[in-house]
């Protein structure tokens, strides 16, 4: 099994930041339970929780939006965001048939912070995104709990694993292992440097298409063979079926409008990996702004300067850059799983050993 000894391309011209995750946006922190450490088991899956700060989330609200690029998916909470363009718990992540053990998780985390929650005061919003993680992971054994949202809730941190980690355990790219990636970029727009980090959960893609860095590896691998017939769930010719999330933070002053004009771009870092949105995919992109907060109990609310809308092509840049490089990265750290029935996912490396030079 193969194990990333360089770092994969850099995508873009924009740097990118001290860790080179979203934990680079100030403030955010990741974590996750794992599912299925051991080899061959049926249970391949996992929950990762992304916080956007360390205050209580039901009390202190964060501006965000969300795209769907391609709605089959099952995710939670995006209704509410679409109409107030804030979210009021943690961002979880986890496979199709979790989604409703982690949102009920939330609820109950949140009215055991605030006892008036659903009394005195409004209900919560519980946000949770998902992917079929079904080829490796039997989705029927109905794994995931309620323990395992609040274990990832605990572990979160500004160190940020990433591939077969978390709600990444089960998850299948470019018929490759995918997993959880992240990156970020810095940029500067106004005078002032501002940070976007993304974090993608990669379940998508079929393996002539794989473009890394720009360049059409996928074609090569699947002209060699690189992934056997016992490997892959589906042939040459099937339609993608796969889902990816994509979870982009920004330090940037932004309202609900704006985020929302970023998280459409996205789906420009997601195309250049080769993938074309396919009828069966579910594609989800939110976006959330750390420079401020909303009370929950608020008569007015005051919001700091909003950077310009003819200001915001670097973070839309960098939005892109820091999506496309996540996705790089889910598959760089991702290594091989064996699940349910015998089921396997080769990871990107171990496919194509000699990768450098093929991105040379």
């Amino acid at each position: 099994m193969s194990t990333p000894s360089t770092p994969p391309p850099h995508i873009g011209d924009f740097p990118a930041g001290a860790r080179g995750t979203i934990a680079d946006v100030d403030g955010v922190t990741v974590g996750h339970c794992t599912l299925g450490a051991d080899a061959g088991g049926a249970v391949q899956t996992g929950v990762t929780v992304i916080h956007p700060h360390a205050r209580d989330p039901y009390r202190h609200r964060t501006p965000a939006a969300a795209t769907v690029i391609n709605g089959f998916g099952k995710s939670i909470g995006l209704v509410q965001v679409e109409e107030l363009g804030v979210f009021d718990t943690p961002i979880a992540l986890t496979n199709t048939f979790g989604v409703g053990a982690v949102a009920q998780a939330q609820i109950r985390a949140a009215t055991d912070a605030n006892p008036q929650v659903g009394r005195d005061w409004s209900t919560v919003n519980p946000l949770v995104f998902e992917c079929n993680d079904g080829y490796l992971n039997d989705l029927q054994a109905m794994a995931v709990t309620g323990d395992h949202y609040r274990l990832a809730s605990q572990a979160a941190s500004a160190d940020v694993t990433r591939g077969s980690v978390g709600a990444g355990r089960g998850m299948s790219c470019f018929d490759l292992k995918g997993g959880i990636g992240s990156a970020s970029r810095i940029a500067t727009s106004a005078g002032r440097a501002f940070t976007v980090g993304a974090l993608v959960l990669a379940n998508f893609g079929r393996l002539p298409t794989l473009t890394l860095a720009g360049t059409r590896v996928g074609r090569v691998l699947a002209d060699r063979g690189a992934v056997s017939a016992a490997a892959s769930a589906v042939t040459q010719h099937d339609p993608e079926k796969g889902s990816i999330i994509m979870i982009v933070a920004t330090d940037a002053p932004l309202d609900a409008r704006q985020l929302k004009r970023l998280s459409m771009r996205a789906a420009a870092g997601l195309a250049r990996t080769g993938s074309a949105y396919g009828h069966g995919s579910g594609d989800l992109a939110l976006a959330f702004s750390t420079a401020y907060t909303v009370p929950h109990d608020a008569d007015f609310v005051n919001l700091p300067s909003l950077l310009a809308d003819s200001r915001l092509d670097p973070l839309f840049h960098a939005c892109a850059d820091s999506v496309e490089q996540a996705i790089l990265d889910a598959l760089w750290n991702a290594t091989a799983v064996e699940g349910r029935d015998g089921h396997r996912r080769i990871s990107l490396l171990d496919a194509a050993p000699d990768l450098a030079r093929l991105l040379a």
